[in-house]
């Protein structure tokens, strides 16, 4: 039997079994990518008003504005002008230190 703080890593199995690892990792490529959309409000500092507005201006005018028009990779790369990187969620995530995600 499992123990009670493990159930979960435990349980965890449907995403190896029956055909859930697929989608299972678009969720993960999902988080990703808005980890590092995020992440180009971060490094515009999010203190400066005028610099996140601007930003926020090219994320409507490109992620928001092409939505499913274009391959997502291509609207990705037209929002950040580079293609996703898994650095920023990791370090939101706490598995890197920021100094790390750089």
């Amino acid at each position: 039997a499992p123990l009670p703080d493990d159930k979960f890593l435990c349980g965890f199995s449907h995403i190896f079994a029956g055909g859930y690892a697929a989608g299972y990792y678009s969720y993960k490529w999902a988080e990703v990518m808005a980890a590092d959309a995020f992440g180009a409000f971060e490094e515009e500092g999010l203190e400066d008003e005028a610099a996140v507005g601007d930003l926020g201006i090219k994320f409507r005018d490109t992620v928001l504005a092409l939505g499913g028009s274009r391959h997502p990779s291509d609207v990705f790369k037209s929002f950040r002008g580079r293609d996703p990187s898994p650095k920023t969620l990791l370090r939101q995530s706490g598995l890197v230190g920021a100094a790390s995600s750089s």
